[in-house]
């Protein structure tokens, strides 16, 4: 009688090939959990309130704030469904070494890029709109903004884009760190005499230089240098996969209702990004629009922000007389408030969290107030420095970036002071 020769051992699986394709983790993905019903309440509600908002806002200022709002609103939607973030995205890279969101960051920045140079360098805009790259300063405050702003988002638990659509979503502790943001933004603004004259060296931006196609070209290359570093540095690590959301199964539900893909995330905020731009001939930002609700919060409490230097540079004067619902970055972050609402909503994911530990209230409030600060030092965010800093070809976009990273460092080790915790290469998922 003769038997069977045993069976080979099966094969490593290997991940697909291609630029952007997964790179190998320690473990599968797990499945997504299913979703919740959706909550009619909160959808209702914040239905609502987009409609009626929109209607007041297109009626009383304009079609361009109008518009404006819409944006803002698809940005809501789509931060909340592709779960699009900045500081988890940093905190897993710098953590355990999956540099997953790295590389989506990637994909936002060169395709914006890639509409930017399309849009200024065609001059197109609507409404009258003369688009401009954002080209910021180099110097002492963007690297130690860049820095603080980065040690406050591990600690806040978002940055500034997340920080909008997790309060849109219902997260009640990162209610703390917009608060914490707001009063930041407005201190370094009140203060502005005490940073104004750091050292710094005028913006260097690579269209200036080389034109628009040669400054695309030179970022598509930088950025494609970073996702095969990301992709080498997460296959010597091999570290946890990505933890699941809760999606659907159907192509047509899931857009409405449930997870998308990050790749997807990333084309969408781009074309939104790009409209912004077409609107209102400025790139996509958030935080100028903490220091003028803060401000507004001081003159309505019997202070005088209009005497403060940082509200009589060009272009701040005016914002802060105008109305708040004529200011293109409160009508695009309020946007983003509601529409992450309607989409959490939609998803059944909204809800308040009560029960906020102490240390967790302490750190969301610290980490806002580090990011407000950060912020105004370093002329922008995560998204007003950053991505439009890169895809506008400005250095100061890159060095917001790698000082980012370091505060980054930093920040997760004061994570555990206040009770948080970071991934480990032994975790499930991270």
């Amino acid at each position: 009688m003769t038997t069977a020769p045993p069976a080979a051992p099966a094969a490593p699986t290997r991940a697909p090939a291609g630029l952007f394709a997964p790179s190998p983790t320690s473990s599968a993905r797990p499945e997504a959990p299913p979703l919740p019903p959706v909550r009619r309440t909160p959808l209702i509600v914040a239905g609502l309130l987009a409609v009626a908002l929109t209607a007041y806002v297109w009626s009383a200022h304009g079609a361009k704030p109008g518009v404006l709002l819409l944006l803002g609103l698809g940005l809501g939607v789509t931060l909340f469904h592709s779960r699009f973030g900045f500081t988890s995205a940093w905190r897993q890279l710098v953590a355990v070494g999956n540099g997953t969101g790295l590389r989506a960051h990637a994909l936002l920045l060169g395709t914006t890029a890639t509409l930017f140079a399309l849009v200024i360098g065609t001059s197109t805009g609507l409404f009258g709109a003369q688009p401009a790259p954002s080209g910021g300063t180099i110097g002492v405050g963007l690297f130690a903004g860049s820095v603080l702003f980065a040690i406050g988002m591990q600690l806040g638990g978002a940055c500034a884009s997340g920080t909008l659509f997790a309060v849109g979503s219902g997260q009640t502790s990162v209610v703390l760190t917009l608060f914490g943001f707001i009063a930041g933004a407005t201190l370094a603004a009140w203060q502005f005499d005490l940073w104004q004259d750091l050292p710094a060296w005028e913006p260097v931006v690579l269209s200036d230089h080389i034109g628009w196609f040669g400054s695309w070209a030179v970022t598509i290359a930088a950025l494609l240098l970073v996702v095969l570093v990301s992709r080498r540095v997460q296959a010597r690590r091999n570290p946890p996969p990505l933890g699941p959301v809760p999606s659907a199964r159907g192509a047509a539900v899931r857009a409405l209702r449930g997870s998308w893909p990050l790749v997807a995330g990333a084309l969408v905020l781009s074309v939104l990004g790009a409209g912004v731009l077409l609107v209102s001939g400025g790139a996509w930002g958030v935080t100028s629009a903490f220091s003028l609700w803060g401000s507004e919060l001081v003159g309505a409490l019997g202070g005088h922000p209009e005497n403060w230097t940082w509200w009589r540079q060009p272009g701040n004067a005016q914002m802060l007389a105008g109305p708040v619902l004529a200011d293109r970055t409160s009508l695009t972050d309020i946007g983003i408030m509601i529409g992450a609402a309607v989409a959490a909503a939609l998803g059944g994911s909204w809800a308040l969290h009560r029960g906020i530990p102490w240390r967790t209230a302490v750190a969301a409030v610290l980490g806002g107030v580090l990011m407000g600060i950060g912020a105004r030092l370093a002329g922008g965010c995560n998204i007003g420095a950053y991505l439009a800093g890169i895809a506008s070809g400005s250095l100061s976009g890159w060095l917001w970036g790698a000082f980012a990273l370091a505060g980054t460092w930093v920040g997760l080790r004061l994570r555990p002071l206040f009770g948080l915790g970071n991934p480990k290469p032994g975790d499930g998922i991270c």
